[in-house]
This record gives structure tokens, C-alpha cells and sequence, in this order.
């Protein structure tokens, strides 16, 4: 698995807790991460192999828990956290930030209040004329969501 794959895996897991409103500074901790790892010259894969959780550790932002994360993903292809946190909260739900005009601010919204936890879901909300009874999202916002969705 090559560093930016695994990069992608934390940035999906810091998007869905904070879609989810989980704590700002663990997300923080796992951006910090995915961005050090993803621009890292050498195959974290490697370290991985020749120095273990230690060599993993003298990466920038990457402590014992990410470092055993990293272990994990590499061996398994996953890791237990984001088997658990999808359990809870569906990964699908980071789907809505592939439709134009929803960010994490509104994507979170729709799921904590809508309950909305897919495409599907969304297009169902949309239609219903959901939009409307959504703080932040005005005239504007909602046509370009509709536009968007009508692509997927």
C-alpha cells in the first residue's frame, strides 16, 4: 500500500468524524497525519518493515495510536477504528461531499439533524423538497445540490 492510499485513509476517517462532530482536535491529529504521510519520500510500507512502530513514531504528527493504525492497514488493509466508527456512521455518508454545494459544515448537517446517510438518501430528501428546512443552505445552494445530484 503506498503512502498516498494510506493518507487517503485517514483524511476519509477525519471527514466522517467530523461529519459525525467527533472531537475538532483528534480530526486535527488525523489530518496533520494523512498530510505528512502522503508527501513522505519514503514508503511508510518500508519504514513499516525495517524499523516497525518506532520508525513509523519519528514521523511528523505520527504518535503510538496512528503509528499502530498505519501497522494495522498494512497488514490487515484496514484498521479496527474505522471498522467501528463505519459501523456506527455509514461510510456512504462521505458520498455527500461529492455533490456540488455540500461541504463537511452541511454534509454534517444533513446527517445529524436529516439523518441522511447516503446518495440515495439525499435524492429522496431533495425531492421532498428537504432542502428548504436547512440552515445555511439558501436558493443558490440548493439548485446547484439539485443540478449535482441529477449527475449521480
Amino acid at each position: 500500500m503506498d503512502n498516498e492510499t494510506l493518507a487517503q485513509k485517514f483524511y476519509r476517517l477525519a471527514d466522517l468524524m467530523e461529519i459525525r462532530g467527533d472531537d475538532r482536535f483528534r480530526i486535527r491529529s488525523y489530518r496533520n497525519a494523512a498530510e505528512t504521510i502522503e508527501t513522505w519520500p519514503t514508503p511508510l510500507e518500508r519504514i513499516a518493515r525495517e524499523e516497525g512502530a518506532k520508525g513509523l513514531q519519528s514521523l511528523p504528527g505520527v504518535g503510538k495510536a496512528i503509528s499502530g493504525k498505519v501497522l494495522e492497514l498494512l497488514d490487515k488493509g484496514t484498521f479496527e477504528a474505522w471498522e467501528k466508527l463505519t459501523a456506527e456512521t455509514p461510510a456512504t455518508v462521505l458520498d455527500l461531499l461529492r455533490v456540488s454545494g455540500i461541504g463537511l459544515k452541511t454534509a454534517s448537517l444533513l446527517h445529524q439533524q436529516f439523518k441522511i446517510a447516503s446518495l440515495d438518501d439525499l435524492k429522496k430528501f431533495v425531492a421532498g423538497g428537504g432542502l428548504e428546512l436547512v440552515d445555511g443552505v439558501g436558493e443558490k445552494s440548493a439548485e446547484r445540490i439539485k443540478a449535482s445530484l441529477s449527475r449521480f
